[in-house]
């Protein structure tokens, strides 16, 4: 069993964004006897979290530790930390780690958890943060099948943090580790990031055929041809195929794609009912990442030249407001292939 980190290795931690996953994580780091800050955004929100020690609108039911120093300043959130774990939307992060940047503090690690690509740029969060905060010694990043309903109740839950340099992983694994929320670690940043942020694509795809009242083997064949999507983006981007069957590929995919806590799959659900996206999204109080990352992966996948026939129908529905029907039987009327066939006109290898 993982061991906690004791009170001599206490760290002072800024978790950034007080939705879900930054409360959860920052529950788990006080729990570790680490010194936390948790930054929301809103600061008439932050009283109510401050006041009420419960996040009602993410987490209710939860109580935020009294040692967890919550503010709307952002410079007061990171004052005096050497760790800061960015987990707001991935669409304003870099606004986010730029402001953290300006203040001039010298950063040892930024961890990142948000699981996206950004629009504009089509780089990873990693990447993001290494571009505007040249001060940060490490960026590593969080990722796994790691709903924080879950996580915040203590179910059993394992993770990957992913660090180009072993001790670095090592590091994180320490901080984060509990008796229910093991880490693993790796060196292939590329490829935890990018099954984090493609596995929600695949996610609105299956909550479409939930929402169409297709059954188990259509949902089965969708999430194992997405998978096979995913890995052939990450192999022509340089990640190893082999982190697509771990916890940020499969894992991640297999739950986001299946529990009713999902916020991509719940979107896809919506449009299979025969809602708008728009409709769906301004019912939302929390940020359905998949959205956005079905733009960037879409373009991606052009610019790599790989095909990724799912993805590119998600991006049709959500955006060419084509008939989820008529893609469902778009996707089984393709020309017919051998299962490990390379699926990539520049010839990437098929994964699964």
């Amino acid at each position: 069993m993982t061991e906690t980190v004791t009170q001599g290795d206490q760290q002072t931690i800024s978790v950034i964004g007080a939705g879900a996953w930054g409360t959860a994580l920052a529950i788990i780091l006080a729990q570790n006897n680490h010194a936390v800050r948790l930054w929301e955004f809103f600061p008439d929100y932050a009283a109510i979290l401050n006041d009420r020690r419960e996040n009602p609108k993410f987490l209710p039911g939860i109580k935020i530790p009294e040692t967890i120093r919550i503010t709307s300043d952002l410079e007061k959130a990171v004052q005096d930390s050497r760790i800061v774990v960015m987990a707001v939307p991935s669409q304003v992060l870099r606004t986010v780690i730029r402001k953290i940047a300006g203040y001039g503090m010298p950063l040892d690690t930024i961890i990142t958890a948000s699981k996206g690509i950004e629009q504009t740029t089509l780089m990873r969060m990693s990447e993001v943060v290494k571009q505007e905060c040249g001060l940060c010694r490490e960026c590593c990043v969080l990722s796994g099948p790691s709903h924080a309903e879950e996580v915040s109740r203590q179910i059993p839950t394992s993770v990957v943090a992913a660090a180009k340099d072993v001790a670095t992983g090592t590091f994180i694994q320490t901080l984060f580790s509990t008796e229910h929320f093991r880490v693993y670690s790796s060196q292939d940043v590329v490829g935890v990031e990018l099954g984090g942020a493609l596995k929600n694509v695949i996610a609105i795809a299956a909550g479409i055929v939930d929402g169409l009242g297709l059954g188990d083997n259509t949902k089965a064949a969708l999430m194992t041809r997405g998978l096979a999507e995913m890995g052939r983006l990450g192999r022509a981007l340089q990640a190893k195929p082999e982190t697509f069957a771990g916890l940020s590929g499969m894992g991640d995919l297999v739950v986001t794609c299946t529990s009713q806590h999902s916020r991509n799959r719940r979107v896809g659900e919506e449009l299979g009912r025969g809602r708008t996206l728009e409709e769906i999204l301004n019912s939302m109080e929390m940020v359905a990442e998949g959205v956005e990352t079905t733009k960037s992966a879409k373009r991606l996948a052009d610019q790599k030249n790989v095909e990724m026939p799912i993805i590119t129908e998600v991006y049709k529905i959500l955006f060419e407001v084509k008939s989820p029907r008529i893609a469902v039987k778009d996707l089984m009327q393709r020309p017919r292939k051998t299962e490990m066939e390379t699926g990539g006109k520049s010839g990437s290898e098929a994964i699964g």
